[in-house]
């Protein structure tokens, strides 16, 4: 398709159509500088024919997914301050060691060898935070989603709970 063809002669595939809609909405929420109300999001789906229903359907799964990427976010985060963490204690470590080596001994011998493996320990706990694909990264992620939602479970029974024996 070039640009000079007449418009009505144009045809765009349904992912081009949600592409090319996007940018579209996407400018004009920024050159207006607003959100959209609901009722302005039925109407664009009435024009565009697309049924309450079916609209309906699909903000329950954009809030699902948003959810979701809200949860991973999280997650990243946890991790990035768990190896900040690790790299801090690993700094204090060494530096204590080496210079206990360097005092005790005159130069540096032993404490060497102890940086060296922490070097290599330390190495792959950078590879496992930073990588954010693949099946342990699934793993990891559900075993703290799991460990997260049950936290918030008990934050809310024990709430309830003092809530209760406050009245």
């Amino acid at each position: 398709m070039t640009a000079f063809e007449p418009q009505s002669l144009r045809s765009y595939s349904q992912e081009d159509v949600q592409r090319i809609l996007q940018l579209a909405i996407a400018r004009q929420a920024d050159d207006q500088d607003k959100e959209f109300s609901y009722q302005q999001l039925l109407e664009i789906a009435k024009e565009l024919d697309i049924s309450p229903d079916s609209l309906n359907l699909a903000e329950i799964d954009w809030r699902s997914q948003h959810s979701e990427i809200q949860q991973r976010q999280a997650f990243n985060s946890y991790r990035l301050g768990r190896f900040k963490k690790r790299v801090g204690n690993y700094a204090i470590i060494n530096s204590f060691l080496l210079l206990l080596d360097l005092v005790a001994g005159g130069g540096l011998t032993w404490s060497l060898y102890f940086l060296l493996f922490c070097g290599l320990t330390l190495g792959l706990d950078i590879w496992n935070t930073f990588q954010t694909k693949g099946e342990e990264y699934e793993m990891a992620f559900q075993k703290w989603n799991r460990k997260h939602q049950i936290k918030q479970t008990i934050n809310t029974v024990m709430t309830k709970w003092f809530k209760a024996l406050q009245i």
